[in-house]
């Protein structure tokens, strides 16, 4: 089974996928999709208040934030999911997704703060569900000393369509069984 995705003027089929026993979702990966990928940042820069750079979390929304800072001319940074050797003083928070089986946690070196300190930023995911992963991304954010100036996404999940504080491109269903 699939559903059909229009988003950014383009159709995506996208399969469904189970979360558990009483739940599917849609499944949308922009990896390898530069059109889709090209498009939805070029849309949501569109509807983006000012920012001074943009911060993602590793790893679906690398893609989008790679597209919306060549686009807007901003750099980006990727809130990492282990520490790597050339991280120095990592700052980390824990985050729960709904697409993801484990607790994980996300990183930001002490360089990486220090470039987003007193910047506005501009938070960005290829799909915004729960908002775990948006909760622990403006912890990371403000304990670096920025602050945020937009949150959003290609497509807002189940009731995170009803929020008012992200900006989205189009509402995903979920399916329930």
């Amino acid at each position: 089974m699939t559903y059909t995705l229009n988003v950014a003027g383009l159709t995506r089929e996208l399969p469904l996928c189970p979360v558990n026993e009483s739940l599917d979702i849609a499944a949308f990966v922009m990896f390898s999709d530069v059109e889709l990928t090209v498009k939805c940042a070029e849309e949501l820069l569109k509807k983006a208040p000012g920012f001074d750079i943009i911060v993602t979390a590793e790893s679906k929304g690398i893609p989008l934030a790679y597209e919306a800072a060549r686009q807007s001319g901003k750099n980006y940074i990727v809130a990492r999911k282990s520490v790597k050797l050339y991280m120095t003083d990592p700052i980390s928070v824990n985050v729960k997704s709904i697409t993801t089986a484990a607790e994980q946690t996300l990183y930001l070196s002490k360089e990486d703060a220090k470039r987003i300190k007193g910047k506005r930023v501009l938070i960005l995911d290829d799909v915004i569900s729960t908002g775990e992963s948006l909760i622990a991304i403006e912890k990371l954010v403000e304990a670096a000393g920025g602050s945020i100036a937009a949150e959003g996404a290609v497509l807002a999940e189940g009731d995170a369509a009803k929020r008012d504080d992200i900006i989205f491109l189009e509402e995903l269903p979920v399916f329930p069984k």
